[in-house]
């Protein structure tokens, strides 16, 4: 009987290995010569950001003139909500936003790059020199490290960019002068969720309009909140930079990430907040406060005038929550995984904070965080809103 044992020829996988040798040593060479040309890798490849969210959004263009029909559309709506939130706010718009955007979700994506990259920039920076030339082993660890952080990210901004509704971004960190905010209304998404839940059309898109205008009031009628977020998101970035400095891409430092971490999970639940110094973690609950005063009060003007204004109003709070209730667990992981559990959390503590406050005292009262600083809540005052009362009105 033959034998079935495979055979080796040992002549044929000598020369195999020299030939697999030699194409290793040609990758070598080649990946040598493009950190040469074009420098060590940065953290983030945004091309490669772009591909992945787009490849989860597979979305074809919009038909010619949607955009024109859509923006008319959006900006008849957020003209009715100005003397609405005027009345509500007690205070006017010193410039109507004229940048008023209806967007595809590609469209998004493509806008929330070039903010995120703008912010990313100054770490990116650092990142680049603190590598330096390095040698081949480091360089590669860095293409790796840069792959893994862009594919993470596109799938986050894929995820969003397929259920994001609306959208009021200003320019932070930007160059002088500052620009105006732009109002961005993600109109596949809304037909979307307006289609799933039965929802009156110019009910539900005047509902989204009121929030994300309101964004609009807070940083623009208040120059001094932007100049604040500024200000906490740059201590927070140097704050960054400083890990980067400490850390390096030496395992030492990796071990020292490892134990903050492991010693932050006793203190939180957040991984974003577990490898945080006691320092940015002060910094980060001041920003997680001034968000949850910002998505708050939008929130809350979009439900106190909306109530009055729409028909359908009721209809669109309950199928809303209820929507929001039944994510699947799967979904609920990503949530927790990817930090957005943060900004939901930023969305319910500061309406329950302004709900509280109106109800006990009026919006006048309520409207003070508006004041300045020094009179926004902190992340207690806003779990126990009589706390803030007491400190700002002496009641």
């Amino acid at each position: 009987m033959a034998s079935t044992t495979p055979k080796y020829n040992p002549k044929l996988v000598g020369l195999g290995l020299l030939a697999g040798a030699a194409v290793g040593v040609a990758w070598a060479n080649t990946k040598q010569r493009q950190y040469a040309k074009h420098g060590s890798p940065g953290m983030l490849d945004w091309e490669r950001v772009r591909r992945t969210a787009r490849q989860i959004i597979k979305e074809e263009a919009p038909a010619s003139g949607w955009h024109e029909q859509w923006e008319e559309y959006y900006r008849g709506q957020v003209a009715q909500c100005y003397p609405l939130i005027t009345q509500e706010m007690g205070r006017e718009l010193p410039v109507p936003v004229d940048q008023i955007q209806a967007f595809s979700r590609t469209e998004w994506v493509d806008a929330n790059i070039a903010n995120f990259k703008q912010l990313f920039d100054p770490i990116e920076a650092l990142y680049k020199r603190i590598q330096g030339p390095g040698n081949l082993g480091t360089m590669l660890m860095g293409d790796v490290s840069q792959n893994v952080m862009s594919g993470q990210l596109g799938i986050l901004m894929g995820y969003l960019a397929r259920r994001v509704l609306g959208q009021y971004d200003l320019s932070l960190l930007g160059k002088e002068p500052v620009t105006a905010g732009r109002l961005y209304f993600v109109e596949p998404n809304i037909a979307a969720v307006q289609n799933e839940l039965g929802l009156d059309p110019d009910d539900f898109r005047l509902w989204i309009a009121l929030h994300e205008t309101t964004h609009a009031y807070e940083f623009e009628a208040y120059p001094w909140v932007r100049e604040y977020f500024n200000s906490l998101l740059e201590e927070y970035i140097s704050y960054l930079s400083d890990d980067l400095v400490q850390f390096g891409s030496s395992m030492g430092g990796l071990k020292s990430l490892v134990d903050r971490a492991r010693a932050g999970l006793k203190e939180s639940d957040s991984w974003i907040e577990a490898v945080m110094t006691p320092e940015q973690r002060v910094l980060f609950a001041k920003l997680q406060a001034l968000m949850s005063v910002v998505e708050g009060y939008s929130n809350y003007i979009m439900n106190a005038v909306g109530e009055r204004l729409l028909p359908s109003y009721e209809m669109i709070k309950v199928r809303i929550e209820q929507r929001a209730a039944q994510r699947g667990p799967a979904e609920k992981l990503f949530i927790r995984i990817t930090g957005l559990a943060l900004k939901m959390e930023q969305y319910r503590l500061g309406e329950s904070f302004f709900n509280a406050v109106v109800a006990e005292h009026g919006v006048s009262v309520a409207n003070r965080v508006w004041e300045g600083p020094e009179m926004l809540p902190t992340l207690e005052e806003l779990r126990q809103p009589q706390e803030w009362v007491r400190r700002t009105t002496g009641d």
